[in-house]
């Protein structure tokens, strides 16, 4: 007996991450210049911005999204401007906190992007133009540039 509640005590401790659900929580598109845009040979200049935020949702449970923006122009004028979040809900337990960080800010957007990398090429294709593929993103490192960023920072004088 004493057994059996010692496995149980161990396994309860055992690092969980698990994906509960994976959802878009917000999709966009607009071609302010259509029709005319189609008319327009020339390639698109294509910007990409990426963000990302992670909240606790409850007690080891959390929420973390992407947001992409992908805005497409045709010299001054706007060809299409896409937004997608991309979010997920993911269980974590059992992690020590210093670990929790680049879980959520690594980890979890890597299974995230593409997924929006999917939404977005499928929305600009519905949009009537060519697919937009993203090229694959490092979390990691965007997550260490922030933290050498937010590091030097706080050691600048005021």
């Amino acid at each position: 007996m004493a057994q059996d509640s010692q496995n149980q005590t161990e396994q309860n401790a055992a690092p969980i991450f698990s994906i509960e659900k994976l959802y878009v929580h917000d999709a966009s598109i607009e071609v302010p210049n259509a029709p005319a845009i189609f008319t327009e040979r020339a390639t698109p200049q294509i910007n990409v911005e990426l963000g990302n935020n992670a909240q606790q949702v409850e007690e080891g449970i959390f929420n973390v999204s992407i947001k992409v923006t992908v805005t497409a122009k045709i010299e001054d004028k706007t060809a299409f401007l896409v937004e997608v979040t991309q979010s997920g809900i993911f269980a974590i337990r059992n992690v020590p906190q210093e670990n929790m960080e680049p879980i959520l800010a690594v980890a979890c957007p890597n299974i995230l992007f593409p997924y929006a990398r999917e939404a977005i090429s499928d929305m600009v294709t519905r949009a009537g133009f060519m697919p937009v593929l993203l090229n694959p993103i490092n979390f990691e490192a965007l997550y260490l540039q922030q933290q050498q960023q937010a590091a030097q920072a706080a050691g600048a004088p005021n």
